[in-house]
């Protein structure tokens, strides 16, 4: 069992949980007031927009439960060919995602607190970073 790809996995698996509970939540949090009985279409847009950052949202939750799969079988010897290059691919993934987050704070011109609490790209970056060094020694 490759160890830094075994507790990338774990880590993404938790990210998959309090994706699920706790970030499902807070999004659900952000729902508009329906429309009521005759007004504009600007509202029923509003209501439209937010059901299609909720369904975004939720591939976001199949793909963290998917990659915390693929990680897994990575970390297990001769579960599946090209380990290593698959790796690197998935730890290349990882930086992607984290850089992509770092410049939608940028920008988004967010505040220097917002880095810290809305630090997935930590998430991100921690995990490409231990397939990196899990890479190595497959």
């Amino acid at each position: 069992m490759n160890t830094p790809i075994a507790i990338a996995g774990v880590i993404v698996l938790l990210a998959f949980f309090a994706h699920t509970f706790i970030g499902n939540k807070e999004a659900l949090s952000t729902r508009p007031k329906p429309p009521r009985f005759g007004e504009g279409e600007t509202v029923k847009e509003i209501e439209r927009n937010w059901v299609q950052c909720m369904c975004a949202f939720q591939l976001v939750t199949v793909d963290l439960l998917a990659l915390s799969a693929l990680l897994f079988a990575l970390a297990t010897p001769d579960l599946l060919p090209a380990r290593r290059e698959i790796t690197l691919i998935a730890a290349g993934f990882f930086a992607l995602w984290g850089g992509v987050w770092v410049v939608q704070l940028l920008v988004l011109r967010r505040q220097l607190k917002d880095y810290l609490l809305l630090g997935q790209w930590a998430f991100w970056f921690v995990c490409a970073g231990l397939l990196m060094f899990g890479a190595k020694s497959l």
